[in-house]
């Protein structure tokens, strides 16, 4: 067959993409795989998007920072460290009262870990909120009746400090008006998140909210360490609770689930989140959702699996990543009676 020549553009106008021909100015932008018109506004985190003659113009506000506790003790941190602590005591999540200014601060934020199943792994099952308290004043609180929140979340004010908790589909959130967010699904996710005035003045499991993940394993002597067992254990509220000496792993202590939870987790490597792909690193998730599948082995199987799976999305989504993956054989969003 002969070659045909295809259709160009008028000198002057340039392919759109979608098969017509436009000035410069009027030249679309792209995000998600979707198609903006120029003049199009998205929102990017915290930032404003205007698509400009083919390319994105964005604001540049600092935005909160968040924190993600979840499943079989994983961590990701505020400034993006990922990494896994299975230690079974109250530990500082994370608090302003840090190196010299140990003794003032506005809030501090404990996770209480215990095991989740028989392999010795931990999740976090209880959290306390301190807001507006001394350090000298929590050990004293910590015993002191929280308001009436679910039994395993107590927010412990200071009299002058406003706090205002309400319910957003699955999660319940806690906000404080000293910039401190706290959202919790009611059972192993915590999402920590914080205002930037914070930025460099927190300590904790959660790092240091410094732009820079390479010194987020401070320990509470202020010494860095590369060791996330070295920096968890130094965090711990107790000197009772032992220390953490190795890392634990489910699917060698239980070989017969691993087939089934790396079925069961390759939902977060198909195609369902391909659009979140590029954004998000789907590999540190899928593997501890597989860690997280091979250790609930006490009951709860899929609320273990539902949960690490939950944990990719919503990093999806503060990517921009919209990703539709439950459904009614998925980790559906309601209970039947």
């Amino acid at each position: 067959t002969e070659c045909v020549s295809g259709c160009v553009c008028p000198e002057g106008l340039l392919d759109d993409g979608r098969g017509g021909c436009v000035e410069q100015k009027d030249c679309p932008c792209i995000h998600n795989n979707e198609w903006y018109s120029s003049g199009a506004k998205i929102k990017v985190d915290c930032n404003t998007c205007t698509c400009q003659k083919g390319h994105w113009t964005c604001t540049d506000d600092v935005c909160y920072g968040t924190c993600m506790i979840y499943g079989s003790g994983h961590y990701n941190t505020f400034d993006g460290k990922f990494y896994d602590f299975d230690g079974s005591c109250e530990y500082v999540a994370i608090q302003d009262f840090c190196g010299d200014k140990n003794s003032s601060g506005s809030f501090s934020i404990i996770t209480e870990n215990v095991p989740c199943g028989t392999t010795g792994v931990t999740c976090s099952k209880a959290i306390k909120m301190f807001l507006g308290v001394s350090s000298q004043m929590m050990k004293t609180l910590s015993n002191r009746s929280a308001k009436p929140l679910p039994a395993i979340l107590e927010v412990i004010p200071e009299s002058e400090l406003l706090y205002w908790n309400r319910t957003v589909g699955l999660y319940l959130v806690i906000e404080a008006s000293n910039g401190v967010m706290l959202i919790w699904d009611k059972k192993t996710t915590v999402f920590i998140k914080l205002s930037p005035e914070y930025k460099g003045k927190v300590c904790g499991l959660c790092g240091n909210f410094d732009d820079k993940a390479n010194n987020d394993f401070t320990t509470r002597s202020g010494l860095q360490e590369t060791n996330p067992l070295i920096f968890g254990n130094s965090w711990k509220q107790s000197p009772m609770c032992p220390d953490v000496t190795q890392e634990i792993k489910p699917c060698d202590l239980k070989p017969h689930r691993k087939s089934w939870a790396e079925k069961e987790c390759s939902i977060i490597q198909s195609e369902v989140f391909k659009i979140c792909h590029s954004k998000v690193n789907p590999v540190p998730f899928y593997e501890a959702c597989v860690h997280d599948a091979c250790s609930c082995d006490s009951g709860g199987d899929c609320e273990c699996f539902c949960s690490a799976v939950a944990a990719y999305a919503q990093e999806c989504i503060k990517a921009e990543a919209c990703v539709f993956w439950r459904t009614p054989d998925i980790c559906r969003e309601y209970q039947i009676n």
